[in-house]
C-alpha cells in the first residue's frame, strides 16, 4: 500500500467519513475568448423537489444570497420568466455592483436556462440541470459563460467567479437544507 493511500485512510478515520465524502459544491472556472466559462457540480443532501423550489424562488433570492439586494420576477409567460436582480459582488478589497435583467426558461423540474437581456455584464448565459440521484437525492450540473464590462472584474475573473459561484451555491445549498428540514418537521408549513 502506498504512503499516499495510507495517509488518506488515516485522515478519513481520524476526521470521520464526512470529511472524505464528495464536496457539496465543486466549481471550476476557465478563460474562454473575451470571457469565462464556469462549471459546477452541486450535491445537496435534499430531494429534487426542494432543490427545484429553492432554485426557482427568484422573488426570495435576495434573502438567500448575500450579494443580492433585490430580486423579483417582473413578467411571466408560461415557463419563461423575466427576472431583475441587483447587488454587489465582493472579492477581497474589490466590489462589483451589478444589475441584471435575465430571461429564465424553466423546464420543471429538470432544467433552468438563463441569459442576460441587459445589465452590467456584457454577456451571461447559463444552463442548470437537475439530475435525480439514488435514494431520492439530486445532483446539479451548472455551466455558464460570462463576459464582464469591468476591467477589474475581467482581470480577476477566474478567482472572482470561482469565489462568487462557490459562495452562491453554498448559500443555496444551506437554504435547501433549511427547507428540507422544515418540511420534515412540519409537512404543512410552506417552504418559503
Amino acid at each position: 500500500m502506498s504512503i499516499r493511500i495510507l495517509v488518506s485512510l488515516l485522515i478519513c478515520v481520524s476526521l470521520g467519513s464526512a470529511h472524505c465524502a464528495e464536496k457539496e459544491v465543486a466549481v471550476a472556472v476557465s478563460e474562454s475568448g473575451d470571457g469565462f466559462v464556469v462549471q459546477a457540480t452541486i450535491r445537496p443532501p435534499v430531494s429534487l423537489r426542494t432543490a427545484w423550489d429553492v432554485l426557482i424562488d427568484f422573488d426570495h433570492m435576495a434573502s438567500i444570497l448575500s450579494n443580492l439586494t433585490a430580486s423579483r420576477v417582473v413578467s411571466r409567460n408560461g415557463n419563461v420568466l423575466i427576472v431583475k436582480q441587483e447587488g454587489v459582488a465582493r472579492f477581497g478589497i474589490f466590489s462589483y455592483p451589478f444589475k441584471a435583467e435575465r430571461e429564465i426558461r424553466i423546464e420543471p423540474p429538470r432544467q433552468i436556462l438563463a441569459r442576460n437581456l441587459s445589465g452590467t455584464l456584457k454577456r451571461m448565459e447559463s444552463e442548470l440541470q437537475l439530475i435525480p440521484g439514488s435514494a431520492g437525492g439530486v445532483r446539479i450540473e451548472y455551466r455558464a459563460e460570462f463576459a464582464f464590462d469591468s476591467i477589474i472584474a475581467g482581470l480577476f475573473g477566474v478567482s472572482f467567479l470561482s469565489h462568487e459561484v462557490d459562495e452562491q451555491f453554498q448559500s443555496i445549498v444551506a437554504e435547501m437544507k433549511r427547507r428540507e428540514a422544515q418540511s420534515a418537521t412540519d409537512p404543512l408549513q410552506p417552504k418559503q
